[in-house]
């Protein structure tokens, strides 16, 4: 395969969607064809998890990857960087000083896919419903502001919050805000299994088999009216069981384009030459990973244990013998080019320190080695998390004051295992929901958080997240932010590991791959168009 790689700086926003394209190749579906888009995603409806594409249900990257293309929010992040604009609305905006009252009028004759009229009772419907239902995913917290919401008229819908909160406009532009049919939506259960209906710019056919969605067929939704400009009439996104069946679909032209998750060898051979059939588009991401502590969990109940896990992590030596350059250390859940990214982990531990460790262990009466099972999925953040937790292994029994070994299990049963607190650590990653500060904090540390976490900081929960959501200059949140960031060093309910860069590979006919993910990993299948190589 001849490679060529495109580097996109920060400010996306400001690049042209159409990379160069010279070097003829087949095309992975024909000029007339869908263009076919691989994922190693995985889309399972199973008895812990029978609804996975419920709006009021789905919480995590893949899922809302195939919501955001058929289902409608008030708003929508714009395909650079920036604040979110209205989508299915027309307008929207806060009406008073204290950021507690959001007004946001529909754009006029907006469809379901069905038929039926889209109105204000609709979207009060469809948040009211997520948020009754509160699904064990979590999800619903991301509404959790809200008080009661209020239409008007057919086009009107105004929320009454219960708390100041500047990030709320990023919320309505997430998935579970989503606008659902009452007619295909019951209000006092989720949907189950794999069908979808919605007011977004395509519509859903699902290719399911043993109860997995294997491909998904998006056709141009003709009824859509919105933000979003639709340059292709069909996508499918097929899913892989790894990242070398779909790296060989790519090779023999079965698909036009991948993302994610490759694996970090793939990247690095597509960067490596320069030749011209398949562009590498590496942009800049905010996906993070982190270990994740039951603070219940009798190993790790001690603040301690999980102080000197931070001290003796080496991030450095991790992700240079993971990932290379196409990763980052973190010292903190707020990645660092996020406006109020502090590095408190680095601030208190500093370098990797053994004796540091060992005396924090010492003073707490500790006996050690102190014996941990590192819990990890297997099918969900890409090929390369396994030798991620071999290396997290060494490090900690080199210090001879753990004795650690890893377990991998596939995300299906992962996740629910993880929900009930069966695993005293695990690895997570997180894709934000918006790109906010508040989105890689308050998730893991408020109430009704996404990990199910015991861990409670009345101080986090009931000051400082409602303090620095009062801040609609997000710059001026800092002071409030950092404090979160310095508490978690402390506490240690989860150890922030790295965050990453983000990759799309693809056909040189295929334009638009500029804009293909934003800076939340959101992909953005409109954006897409087939051009001609040359």
């Amino acid at each position: 395969m001849n490679r060529k790689t495109l580097v996109l700086p920060a400010v996306i926003g400001l690049l042209a969607p159409v990379l160069a394209a010279c070097g003829g190749s087949d095309s992975g579906s024909g000029d007339s064809g869908a263009i076919v888009v691989g994922t190693t995603d995985r889309f399972t409806a199973s008895k812990d998890a029978p609804a996975p594409l419920d709006p009021a249900y789905a919480y995590d990257v893949g899922t809302w990857n195939i919501l955001r293309q058929t289902v409608q929010t008030l708003m929508i992040q714009p395909r650079g960087e920036g604040e979110p604009v209205p989508e299915a609305a027309e307008r929207c905006g806060f009406t008073d000083t204290g950021n507690e009252r959001y007004a946001c009028t529909l754009r006029d004759g907006l469809k379901f896919a069905g038929g039926n009229a889209v109105t204000a009772a609709d979207v009060k419907y469809s948040i009211d419903r997520a948020r009754s239902l509160k699904a064990d995913s979590g999800v619903f917290a991301l509404l959790s502001t809200i008080d009661t919401v209020e239409t008007q008229g057919d086009r009107e819908v105004i929320f009454h919050l219960k708390t100041a909160d500047a990030t709320f406009p990023y919320k309505l532009s997430t998935p579970v805000a989503g606008i659902v049919d009452p007619d295909d939506y019951p209000k006092n259960k989720l949907r189950d299994g794999f069908d979808l209906e919605g007011s977004g710019p395509y519509t859903l056919k699902a290719d399911v088999e043993n109860g997995e969605l294997v491909k998904a067929e998006f056709t141009k939704n003709p009824d859509y009216k919105g933000a979003l400009e639709v340059n292709n009439d069909k996508v499918d996104m097929v899913s892989y069981k790894d990242a070398d069946a779909m790296g060989k679909a790519l090779d023999k032209g079965d698909i036009d384009l991948m993302t994610r998750t490759m694996s970090p060898d793939q990247i690095r051979e597509l960067s490596g030459d320069a030749d011209t059939d398949v562009d590498l588009v590496e942009m800049p991401g905010l996906e993070i990973r982190y270990l994740g502590f039951n603070t219940d969990a009798p190993t790790v109940k001690s603040k301690a244990v999980r102080q000197a896990m931070a001290q003796v992590v080496n991030r450095s030596a991790l992700v240079s013998k993971v990932y290379g350059s196409q990763a980052e250390p973190l010292y903190s859940l707020v990645p660092a080019t996020v406006t109020g990214h502090s590095n408190s982990f680095f601030n208190k531990y500093g370098e990797p320190n053994v004796t540091k460790a060992r005396s924090l262990l010492n003073q707490a009466n500790i006996t050690t080695p102190v014996k941990l099972t590192l819990h990890y999925t297997t099918d969900h953040y890409g090929p390369a998390t396994k030798k991620e937790f071999e290396v997290l292994r060494d490090q900690l029994n080199s210090s001879g004051l753990f004795d650690v070994g890893i377990k991998g299990t596939p995300w299906d049963t992962f996740r629910p295992a993880e929900k009930k607190g069966e695993y005293d650590v695990y690895g997570m990653g997180w894709f934000p929901d918006f790109p906010d500060a508040d989105n890689f904090l308050a998730p893991f540390l408020d109430a009704d958080n996404t990990l199910g976490s015991p861990y409670d900081n009345s101080r986090i929960r009931n000051t400082l997240i409602p303090e620095s959501r009062r801040e609609a200059d997000r710059l001026s949140a800092s002071s409030s932010l950092t404090d979160i960031q310095d508490i978690v060093a402390g506490d240690v309910p989860v150890l922030p590991l790295w965050q990453g860069k983000q990759y799309v590979a693809a056909r040189d006919d295929i334009t638009g791959t500029a804009y293909a993910l934003n800076s939340a990993s959101t992909l953005q299948l409109w954006e897409l168009g087939r051009g001609v190589s040359g």
